[in-house]
């Protein structure tokens, strides 16, 4: 059965750990327009727009050529901004439609992934799936920006934590970062804003325990493709040297820019 499938993208500037940036400029082009075109070259999806509360991001967004909703700038967590985003526009969406959010710093993600996504709840809805990416370097591993993530072995995440799960201290198993490419029912998005935040949610600062605290089912999505969330200037610059060997970087982006 085909449901619609729509993507929010939501994007601040005044991020703790890195301020500014998704304006903050890679091969020439913006951080969060970077992840607008990359999710706009899938077409599983029928909309793509950013979420912000800083007119400087809708301006860049729509001098761009592409959409952009205005949200509060009380929220603390992405997907709170999403959810309200989605009520803004308006959509009219089914309760069993789908919303994809890809955060604005998630700059190598791919359409493979993305229509990965929305294929897997296409085929099989649930209120929320969450992509992660394997873990190669252990300065990832112990880096807490880098928020890690185990499963149970039918794929449900058991925990998500800034610390280096799983432990190194008896054997190397394989390590895997959450990214912020989260999918929603439209029901349980709505649902989700409504419930409180919980203590493992506020410790880690990771919104998705707030699924797992409430006693309800995260189901991972797992790729071996490593991705780079931008959470610092040194990622930037790592992100950077990858984009641009990247083979989704020139579908979108001019070699000549």
């Amino acid at each position: 059965m085909s449901r619609r499938a729509i993507c929010v993208i939501p994007a601040r500037l005044g991020s703790s750990r890195y301020p500014g940036k998704p304006l903050a400029p890679l091969l020439g082009l913006p951080l969060v327009l970077h992840v607008y075109e990359r999710c706009r070259l899938s077409d599983r999806l029928e909309r793509v727009v950013v979420a912000t509360c800083d007119a400087e991001i809708a301006e860049a967004v729509r001098a761009h050529g592409g959409a952009a909703v205005m949200t509060a700038d009380a929220h603390e967590r992405a997907t709170d901004r999403a959810e309200e985003a989605v009520a803004n526009l308006n959509l009219g969406l089914a309760g069993n439609d789908f919303v994809l959010m890809v955060q604005g710093d998630e700059v190598l993600v791919s359409p493979e992934m993305i229509d990965r996504m929305v294929d897997t709840y296409d085929s099989a809805p649930v209120p929320a799936l969450n992509l992660v990416s394997r873990l190669y370097r252990t300065e990832d591993h112990d880096d807490p920006n880098t928020v890690k993530v185990v499963a149970a072995p039918d794929g449900r995440a058991l925990y998500l934590s800034r610390a280096p799960i799983p432990s190194r201290a008896r054997a190397a198993a394989p390590a895997y970062q959450q990214t912020g490419v989260i999918g929603f029912s439209a029901s349980f998005l709505r649902e989700f804003g409504r419930l409180p935040q919980t203590a493992l949610e506020k410790i880690e600062s990771v919104d998705m325990l707030r699924v797992l605290e409430h006693g309800l089912t995260l189901t991972l999505i797992h790729t071996e493709t490593e991705t780079i969330g931008v959470d610092t200037p040194d990622d930037r610059a790592r992100a950077e040297e990858v984009l641009a060997a990247d083979p989704v970087t020139p579908r979108y982006l001019p070699p000549s820019r």
